[in-house]
C-alpha cells in the first residue's frame, strides 16, 4: 500500500488561486503579472485591442509574455468602440502623438476612462473563473499624468466592483507598481527574469520605437537610471 504525505499538485491550473492580469504588452504590466505569479496565482492573461496605433505590436508582445508566464487562460478582447469615441492621440489619427517631452497635466494620449473599462471587463472574467484578484500595472508617481492610474481611483473601483458582483465574489485589485519609479521597475523586472525585450512601450511605431514619445522617454529614462541597456530597437 502506498502512503502519500503532504502531496502537492503542481499541474497547471490545479489547486491554485487565480488572478486576472491585464497585460498591455508593456514593461509595467509584464512585471505586474510576473509578481502575481510569484504571489502564487495561476495567471489568466487579458489583453485589449482598442484601435491603438501599435495594436499589432502590443498583441505580439502580449502573446509572448502570456506564454512566458504559462498562463492558464488567454483573452484577447476587441473594443472597437474606443475609436468611435476618439479624443486620444493613441486612437485618433487626426491627433498627433506629442514628441516634445513630458509636460504637466493630462496628456492627449490619455484614453478616456480606459482603465475603468478594462477593469470592468476583467471583473467579468474574474467572476467567471472564480479568481481572487485582478493585477494591473498602473504607475502613479512616474507616469504621464493619467487620472485612471491613481491608487485612490483603483481602490474606489475595487469597492464598486465588489458591490456590483455576487456576494461570494471577493476581488482585490492589486497594483504592485503604483508607487514605483521607472528605474525601479526596470531593476525589479530584470531581477525577476522578466524578458523586457518582449515588451513594447512606443505610442507611435511598431517596427522601431520612436524614442521621443512620452512612453519611450519614460522607458529610456528608466533604463538609463537603472544603468541597464534596453534591448528593443529604436529609430537611430
Amino acid at each position: 500500500m502506498l502512503y502519500y504525505s503532504n502531496l502537492k499538485l503542481t499541474i497547471k491550473g490545479q489547486n491554485m488561486k487565480k488572478a486576472v492580469c491585464i497585460i498591455s504588452g508593456g514593461m509595467d504590466s509584464a512585471l505586474s503579472a510576473k509578481m502575481a505569479q510569484i504571489d502564487g496565482y495561476d495567471i489568466i492573461a487579458l489583453h485589449f485591442n482598442y484601435g491603438q496605433r501599435t495594436e499589432q505590436k502590443e498583441l505580439e508582445s502580449f502573446r509572448k509574455i502570456a506564454e512566458y508566464l504559462n498562463a492558464i487562460e488567454k483573452y484577447e478582447i476587441d473594443l472597437d468602440f474606443f475609436k468611435q469615441i476618439g479624443a486620444s492621440a493613441l486612437i485618433d489619427d487626426s491627433l498627433e502623438v506629442p514628441t516634445g517631452g513630458i509636460e504637466a497635466g493630462v496628456p492627449i494620449t490619455y484614453v478616456p476612462f480606459r482603465n475603468g473599462i478594462f477593469l470592468s471587463i476583467a471583473t467579468a472574467i474574474a467572476e467567471k473563473h472564480g479568481a481572487e484578484a485582478i493585477y494591473i500595472g498602473v504607475v502613479e508617481e512616474d507616469s504621464s499624468g493619467y487620472p485612471d492610474c491613481r491608487d485612490s481611483y483603483i481602490l474606489a473601483m475595487q469597492k464598486a466592483i465588489n458591490l456590483g458582483t455576487k456576494d461570494e465574489t471577493k476581488l482585490e485589485i492589486k497594483m504592485p507598481l503604483v508607487h514605483m519609479k521607472k528605474e525601479e521597475i526596470v531593476q525589479k523586472a530584470l531581477k525577476l527574469g522578466v524578458p523586457l525585450e518582449y515588451t513594447w512601450s512606443c505610442y507611435q511605431n511598431e517596427d522601431e520605437a520612436c524614442g521621443v514619445c512620452d512612453s519611450c522617454r519614460l522607458r529610456l529614462k528608466g533604463f538609463e537610471k537603472a544603468g541597464k541597456k534596453d534591448l528593443i530597437k529604436y529609430v537611430e
